[in-house]
């Protein structure tokens, strides 16, 4: 019984780095400037409208995504909630715009391709597109 428990546990072990990686988030930009990195405040920044260094417009997934909400968990910090409570503030009082919503991963991707400035997050291991570059991991 000693030894099942221990390879069993072993066997579970040896898909956690598979299991994180699926967990991991990617922020996926269109610029002409390919250097761009960007840390995770700024990113943060970049889809709650704050201020930021580079001409960037964020788009995002719908909030029953599961994308959107391990990108709301690991990087925003917030809850669904909380972010619906924020950006209807903003718009009521007529400070800033939510960023543009998109269907899902796909439709981020067609986007992405087909407006230069625009910035969106997907599962890491996606496969991206030359012309687009990964301006920001979290795992």
């Amino acid at each position: 019984m000693k030894v099942y428990t221990t390879l069993m546990l072993l066997f579970l072990f040896s898909f956690t780095p598979s299991i994180a990686a699926a967990e991991s988030i990617i922020v996926v930009a269109n610029t002409a400037d390919k250097s761009i990195e960007l840390n995770r405040q700024q990113v943060r920044n970049l889809f709650m409208g704050g201020i930021m260094p580079y001409d960037l417009k964020a788009i995002a997934l719908p909030p029953e995504n599961h994308t959107r909400v391990l990108f709301n968990t690991k990087i925003v910090g917030l809850t669904e909630s909380r972010i619906q409570s924020y950006w209807a503030q903003m718009r009521f009082t007529g400070r800033k715009k939510a960023p543009k919503e998109v269907e899902d991963e796909m439709s981020v991707l067609a986007y992405l391709l087909s407006h230069e400035g625009a910035v969106g997050y997907l599962l890491a291991g996606t496969p991206i597109p030359d012309g687009l570059s990964v301006i920001f991991t979290v795992q």
